[in-house]
Formats: C-alpha cells, structure tokens, sequence
C-alpha cells in the first residue's frame, strides 16, 4: 500500500500525487530492492526506466517504516545526487559570483537535509509539496537561498562572503555532538557515520575524512599540507565546511542511536 500524503486539506482529507506519480509508485514498490536501486541511479529522464525524483523522495520516505538505516542511506545518497545537479554549481575561481554559488547550493542542500531529518522521525508534511512537483519545490528552495544569499553580499564586504567561525566557537560547537564517544566505542555505529560522512556533499565529506585523519584546517608552516591547500579554498571555508557536516550528522543521528 502506498502511503498517502501528510499534508491535509481543509475538509481532512489528504492532498494527492499526480495520478501518474501515483501508478508509478505503485509498480515501483513492487520490484526487488536492488532493482529499484538500479533504476534510481539512471540519470536520463528520457530512458523508460527513469524514476521520477517525486518517486524517490517517496522512497526515501517511506523506508522510516522499515527502520532499516542501511536502506535508507542507499536511497539517501542518490536522492542527495539529484538534488545536487538540480543547484547551481560553483566554479573554482573563488570570485564573489563562484562564492554566490557555493551559498546557494549550500543553503539548498543544507536546508533539505534539514528537512529529512525531521522527516524521518515524524512525517513532515513541508516534504509533500517535494512529492508531486520536486521541480518547482526545489526551484523555489533556490530562489529564497538566492535572495537570502544575495541580500548578505549587499550588506558585508565581498571579502567575507564566507561567514567565520572562529576555532573557539567550532572548538565549543564540536565538544556538544552526541556521537562523538559512539563513534569510537560502537563500530556499527562508526560505519554508519562514516557511510553518511561519504554522502555529504563533496566539499564537507573530504573536509571531514582528512580532519579524521589528522590533518590541521591551518598551519604557519609553508611546508605542511593542510585541508584548506588540499581543497584549494580559505581556513574559513574549511571551518564552514566542517561545522555544516557536523551540524548534518547531527540531524541524521539521534543520541544513542546504534540500530
């Protein structure tokens, strides 16, 4: 049985998917996990076997029943992918319209993860929308971190587009994160981190596998390699980019969670 929409109408009754969304849905969840894995990875919207972004989502969505974290992360990642070809993506010059960019995708996928997360612990009816136009849900989720983006850049100076945090405040952010012992005393629950570590978006996930493996954000030494020349980016942007992972990991994972 497909799972109806959270979101209700005035009368109580629930707002629906589009009637192909819907028949779709309903042959989809009928075909063996893998091969839904398989179809959900096809990029080309042309190809017969393409599945819908809206299709996905519900996917996504509905594994919460199943509580099966291995199966939701599979689906997580590529859902993840989408949405982040569907944002403008930034160009390595670091020139105020490249770091526009970056705060846009950064927003977008930022707030969809948010959004996820609450999801899966209690249906979030602002998803719904998601589910029967994705295209014009995400599109207005890039309008709003554009605007928001660009009213920033008119009232600081284009140097500091990239919002600091200092090592005290990251230093006092990171001692708060509930899996920081159970990542090292649980290793099921250290694979799993290390699984959405992965499904980041690029730019946090190597920032956290090389902060893991030692590496330092900065160094006076010329002759040390730090994340920010691995990156080709500031020390302040590797500070964004780990207190973003963090905070995502965060939403991702309740205290005590080793299922």
């Amino acid at each position: 049985m497909i799972i109806p929409l959270t979101k209700r109408r005035k009368d109580g009754t629930p707002y629906l998917r589009p009637d192909n969304i819907e028949a779709l849905l309903q042959a989809l969840a009928d075909l063996p996990r893998d091969e839904l894995l398989e179809r959900a990875a096809i990029r080309d919207r042309k190809d017969p076997l393409y599945v819908p972004t809206e299709c996905l989502l519900y996917f996504v969505r509905a594994s919460r029943r199943d509580n099966s974290d291995a199966w939701f992360e599979k689906l997580y990642r590529i859902f993840l992918e989408r949405v982040l070809r569907a944002l403008p993506r930034a160009e390595a010059s670091g020139n105020t319209a490249s770091l526009l960019k970056e705060k846009i995708r950064n927003a977008v996928s930022d707030r969809f993860v948010e959004l996820l997360a609450k999801d899966r612990n209690e249906p979030d009816e602002r998803l719904d929308f998601f589910e029967v136009r994705f295209d014009l849900a995400i599109k207005r989720l890039r309008l709003d971190a554009q605007g928001r983006a660009w009213r920033e850049e008119e009232r600081s100076d284009p140097l500091d587009a990239d919002t600091d945090v200092s090592e005290g405040e990251a230093g006092a952010a990171g001692a708060e994160y509930p899996f920081e012992a159970n990542i090292i005393s649980d290793p099921r629950f250290r694979d799993r981190v290390y699984l959405a570590i992965d499904n980041l978006p690029p730019e946090q996930s190597r920032t956290m596998h090389l902060l893991m493996l030692g590496w330092p954000i900065h160094s006076n030494d010329p002759t040390v390699m730090t994340i920010a020349k691995a990156l080709g980016c500031s020390d302040r942007s590797v500070r964004n980019y780990r207190e973003r992972a963090l905070n995502t990991l965060v939403a991702l994972f309740n205290p005590g969670d080793d299922q």
